[in-house]
């Protein structure tokens, strides 16, 4: 069952989205608050986002920003505003798809299946040791054993196997992960790998042989 995560700040728009999609049998869940939804996505993941455009809280393009830096789940912003700058905007954010307002169940069911479509399976899984990582699912497992990740965590795994033998600074993980404009401190890199590392030991897999701490640079995944 595919998961949608709906976020609009009027809630009569959550209530006809999710009338559409229940008995196409998605699983959903809703949010006026894109904040909330931003925890929920790292937390939890979803197969795709439904996402407004205008919201007081935080607009949806800066919404799209956000979930871009750490996810590669697909988006399908919805609108009113129907001037070309603004669809360009959202495309160029990382958004996959455009519906307008106001639409129909056909169109909103149409556009949803065709954005999944053309995400299909993932062809950049990365395998290492057991390990196997599916991008696009936002999957990982070990000897075929689901592992849970935050999406943070799911893209520090995902910088360090596409990089093997490659030292990463702590200044360079946090730009890339969390975004240029993100203020946080190297701790909290350290305080996420620190989690990565014990999810993977507990999966049983000898991570401490690979996710190396290079003193005073960073981290490097070691083949």
């Amino acid at each position: 069952m595919k998961k949608v995560v709906l976020i609009d700040d009027e809630e009569r728009m959550l209530d006809l989205i999710s009338l559409y999609l229940k008995p196409k049998g998605y699983k959903y869940m809703k949010f006026t608050s894109p904040l909330a939804a931003l925890d929920y996505l790292e937390s939890e993941g979803a197969d795709l986002v439904l996402l407004d455009v205008m919201m007081p809280e935080m607009d949806g393009w800066e919404t799209c920003r956000e979930i871009r830096r750490v996810s590669d789940i697909p988006i399908l912003m919805l609108t009113a505003r129907t001037e070309k700058t603004d669809i360009v905007k959202g495309l160029k954010l990382g958004a996959d798809d455009y519906i307008q307002k106001p639409f129909d169940e056909e169109e909103l069911i149409a556009r949803i299946e065709a954005v999944l479509r053309r995400k299909g399976p993932s062809n950049d899984t990365l395998s290492f040791k057991g390990l196997v990582l599916k991008p696009d699912s936002f999957e990982l497992s070990f000897e075929d054993k689901a592992v849970s990740l935050t999406p943070k965590e799911f893209g520090l795994l995902s910088i360090f196997l596409q990089n093997t033998n490659k030292v990463f600074s702590r200044e360079h993980l946090l730009t890339t992960i969390w975004g240029h404009s993100v203020v946080t401190e190297d701790r909290t890199i350290d305080s996420h790998v620190r989690n990565l590392r014990d999810k993977l030991r507990k999966a049983g897999f000898s991570v401490d042989d690979y996710l190396l701490t290079v003193w005073g640079v960073g981290y490097k995944w070691s083949e």
